[in-house]
Order: structure tokens, then sequence, then C-alpha cells
């Protein structure tokens, strides 16, 4: 088979976009491509078919190939609980936790199950694009990496750099990696990609020769500034930051902005649509007064971010959201801050004990070892609309309040409803990327509110446009041939 793997200057320079645009480009000239990255770190994961999860942009890229997600496709995952340690999920199931001095002695351990992983995933295929994780040149995690150069010599395969030049300092950037890693590396490394470029490319003609006489390598492309990246589903809480005011129409839309916020890509669909105005409120700003909708996210550490949800005075906020006649969501994690109690006995998402919910629904929930991963379908009782979404949980909840169900999963009843109707919460992620569901849920906020998007379709086009820019941009060929 043929590979090759992209490396960035540093994190969020647009690796997980390219890679799910050139999959979708070579499978356009009929190939068989497939995605792989050795070592993930998100709190934003998907569940593949039969259960198991990696991370989002992995599952994205399958999508780009046309193919479903698998476990091989993202071995190894590190879903950020703390500062300084995350769960480890291997080939999609947890194996542990792992803090941050202690797995920079293990991974190395992982190495052979990274390598069958990418074996798995090229077998039938004509070409494997594999994903790098943060930075190259992070040379003081290079002893035992298995995430990029580490990979990449293990493997035997060839490395092309990625550089985002909107975030300024790109040629210092492709310059210094080549300076700061060792040789061998170096030699690994085949050419380079400019990407994120505004205006006009024979400005930069300049810069491209400088990096040429420091480096050695060839420039195989200017990517300029594609604006439907952006709307993308995205894996990196950076673009939370990025995207924090409300923009869009009538129906105000809030979610705090958890310290460990999972999931997140649950608000794509609504970042869409031209009637929501969503906002995500970040530490230290009050939750806006005029909001129709508070959600309360998934997170990956329930306990810690509902101690940080009220830090932030949010829980007041919420308060009078309520008393005014709001409407709240709660999703997975956000459903059981909702509850009445959380316990973590076993201390499963941190530190072991018990807290008391913020009391609006009738609930309770208890951390459990076992964790439920599964593709879901049914309907949302309320509505009668249809709905798919996934769950990916390790919380039992119970009490009188699961009732009074939010939806109805073939049969099986999931989450809770307020008796008036006003609080509402579910373990199910991915609801509004539902069409129907989506758009009669938004009806109930604001009668006469309409939806014209389908998502999944946009979803589809999204990636035939980063194609076609990659296509004009970036010399298809020559990356093939680098792939040998």
């Amino acid at each position: 088979m043929r590979a090759l793997m992209f490396q960035g200057t540093g994190s969020d320079v647009g690796k997980s976009t390219v890679v799910a645009g050139l999959c979708r480009a070579y499978r356009r000239r009929g190939m068989r491509v497939r995605p792989f990255k050795p070592q993930n770190m998100s709190n934003n994961a998907a569940v593949c078919p039969g259960g198991g999860e990696i991370g989002r942009a992995q599952a994205l890229q399958a999508r780009a190939c046309g193919l479903a997600p698998s476990v091989d496709m993202n071995p190894v995952l590190l879903k950020p609980e703390t500062d300084t340690g995350a769960q480890l999920i291997v080939r999609g199931q947890i194996a542990g936790h792992a803090v941050a001095g202690a797995y920079q002695r293990r991974k190395g351990e992982l190495l052979d199950v990274v390598l069958e992983s990418f074996r798995r995933v090229g077998d039938g295929a004509d070409l494997v694009l594999v994903e790098g994780a943060g930075s190259a040149s992070e040379v003081n995690l290079r002893e035992g990496d298995i995430a990029n150069m580490g990979f990449a010599e293990a493997a035997r395969v060839s490395v092309v750099l990625i550089g985002d030049i909107d975030r300024g300092g790109v040629i210092a950037s492709l310059v210094g990696t080549k300076n700061v890693i060792g040789h061998a590396d170096a030699g690994r490394i085949k050419g380079y990609l400019i990407n994120k470029f505004r205006g006009d490319v024979s400005l930069f003609e300049s810069g491209i020769a400088a990096i040429g006489r420091e480096t050695g390598w060839p420039c195989l492309g200017i990517i300029p500034w594609i604006g439907a990246a952006r709307a993308l589903p995205s894996e990196d809480t950076v673009v939370l930051d990025r995207d924090a005011r409300a923009q869009g129409g009538k129906i105000k839309i809030v979610v705090p902005l958890l310290s460990r916020i999972a999931n997140f890509d649950d608000f794509d669909p609504l970042r869409l649509e031209p009637s929501v105005a969503l906002e995500i409120v970040p530490p230290g700003r009050a939750l806006p007064g005029d909001a129709h909708l508070i959600i309360l996210p998934g997170s990956k550490s329930t306990m810690g971010d509902l101690a940080f949800f009220r830090a932030q005075g949010w829980d007041v906020d919420l308060a009078a959201h309520v008393r005014r006649g709001g409407s709240v969501l709660g999703i997975c994690a956000g459903m059981q801050m909702l509850g009445r109690e959380i316990s973590d006995p076993d201390g499963i998402e941190g530190k072991a004990g018990s807290v008391s919910g913020l009391g609006y629904l009738d609930i309770a929930t208890v951390m459990q070892t076992d964790k439920t991963l599964r593709e879901v379908e049914g309907r949302d009782v309320a509505t009668g609309r249809p709905m798919r979404g996934y769950e990916m949980h390790v919380g039992r909840t119970s009490g009188p309040g699961l009732s009074r169900p939010m939806l109805d999963l073939g049969g099986r009843p999931d989450g809770a409803v307020s008796a008036n109707g006003q609080i509402a919460g579910c373990y199910v992620h991915g609801l509004f990327a539902s069409d129907e569901f989506r758009a009669a849920f938004l009806a109930a906020l604001s009668p006469g509110a309409a939806s014209g998007v389908a998502y999944e379709a946009r979803v589809e086009v999204l990636l035939d446009e980063i194609a076609d820019a990659l296509e004009r941009s970036v010399d298809l060929d020559g990356l093939l041939k680098i792939a040998g």
C-alpha cells in the first residue's frame, strides 16, 4: 500500500481538514483511501458501528472516504479529565487512566498495537493518509513517540509538513522545525504545504524560496483559506473560543464552555441554522439573560465540571433563566448535572465522592466502570419526530423523573422531562443532526421558526468543496509519488 503522513508545525494548523479533503479528492479518483491517526487527544469522539470510540476527526475522514469508522483508524485516544490526566482508550475501549509523566514512559508499549492497527487499515487499500498530532518539533516527547516521527520511523512512511500562515510566522515555523528535529527525522519530511493563505499567492514566492534555501524541502501546495472548513465537525476546543459570540437568527441558544466539554460537535447543526443565534459562553462571563434555551453539554469530568459551572456563577444565571420561563436541555453529563445527585464511588472520572446536582430533574446518577457505546435511533416523545445519534457515557441514572422520558429509542425510554416540560435531558449525542427532530425542536422554542438545513447532505457538500480547493492548490500527483 501507499501511505503518507501529514504532520504540523503546531496544533490547529488544519491537519484534520487537509487529510479529510485529500481523502475525498483521492476517492473521487477511484482510489480506495483510508484515514489513520496513531494517537489522538480529544474529548470529541465518535462511536463506531458495533461499539468502540475514536476521535471525531477520523470519523469525518472515514466519511470522506465513503467508509464507516473503525477503531483501528485511531487505535490510541486520550480523553483529558484533568490538566495532567486522561482516560486512555485503546482500540475503542477504556484501557485505564494516563497521567502525563507516567504515560510518556508507557506510550512506547503501545507501538505494537498502533502498527497492527495501521496494517489492518491498510489491508486492501490503495492509499492510507496518516495524520500526526500536535507539532512535529516537540523533541521533548520524541523518545518513545507513537504520534509523529516515532510512528513515521517505525512504519517507514514519508512525511509532509503543514504550516498555518494565518497565525503568522509560518516561515520560522517550517525552518525552525527542520532545525530542532533530528537529522533522520528531517530526512523523512519530503515537502510542505502552506495552509489558510489569504490574498495574492505570488506575494509569497520569496517566502517559498527562503524556506527552500533553509530546509531543502519543496512546496507541494499553498492552500487558500477555505470557509467550508469552519462548518465541518471539529474536535479541537479552540474553535469554541474562536466562535464564542452569538451569530445568526432570532432563537438564542446558549452553551456554557465547560472546562472538560465533550462531544461539542452536537451543536454544529444548530450553528448552520439561519434562525439560530448560537453563543458559546466562556468562563468568567455570565450566561445571557435573553436566551431562549440553555444547553448543558457533555463533559469528560461531570463532577469536576459541575463544580466549575458553579464557580462561574452559572448556577445562579441558570436559576434566573428558569424563573423567566426559559428552556433548559442537558445532554449526557449535562443531564446528570440537572439531577439531584451525582456519585462516583470508584473515582471513574476523578476524585471519588458524591455531590448534589442542580436539582431540576428528579434523577440521580452513579458512575460505573462499564461504558455505554452504541448508535441509537428512535423518536422524540414530545413531537414524535424521528431521531438518531449515539450514546457514550459511564453513568447509570435512576429516579422518578425517568417516568417522563425525552426519547423513545425503539421501545427503550431515555432521558427525563420536568412536569411542565421546561427542563429536559437525555443521554443521546448527535440529536441535532436529525433534520426532522431539529426542525420540530426549534419550532417548539419559537413557533413559526423554519429549518431549511439538510445537515448530513450539507456535510457532504462541504467535503466536496474542500476537495475541490485542494485539487486546485495541491500537487496531488506529487503527493502520490512521495507515498511510494
